[in-house]
């Protein structure tokens, strides 16, 4: 019978590559925005020193002047869009559509 042979050592793990944060799909010029996201084939992107608010849907991008409203977060209840801020839900209609 042969000697048993000894285990050989585990090679080390391959460090990840960081996963992509998808191509940014705002006009270049409003910078990174302060707070974005998806949900539901919606995205929307804040950028709060622009005051300018992003919202695609459909493949097409409204434009909306935020005002003072510094947005965080969104939702949806029965398809209507809300905005969470600072100051509370800010309903899209209640902004000025800029394009």
């Amino acid at each position: 019978m042969e000697p048993m042979k000894p285990m050989e050592p585990m090679k080390p793990m391959e460090p990840m590559e960081p996963m992509s944060g998808g191509e940014a799909w705002w006009p270049q010029n409003l910078g990174a925005p302060a707070s974005s996201g998806a949900q539901d084939g919606l995205r929307y992107a804040f950028f709060p020193e622009a005051r300018r608010l992003l919202v695609e849907r459909d493949g097409r991008i409204a434009t909306y002047d935020s005002g003072e409203h510094r947005i965080g977060g969104v939702s949806q209840r029965d398809g209507a869009l809300r905005f969470e801020a600072r100051d509370g839900p800010v309903d899209p209609d209640a902004l000025r559509r800029l394009g």
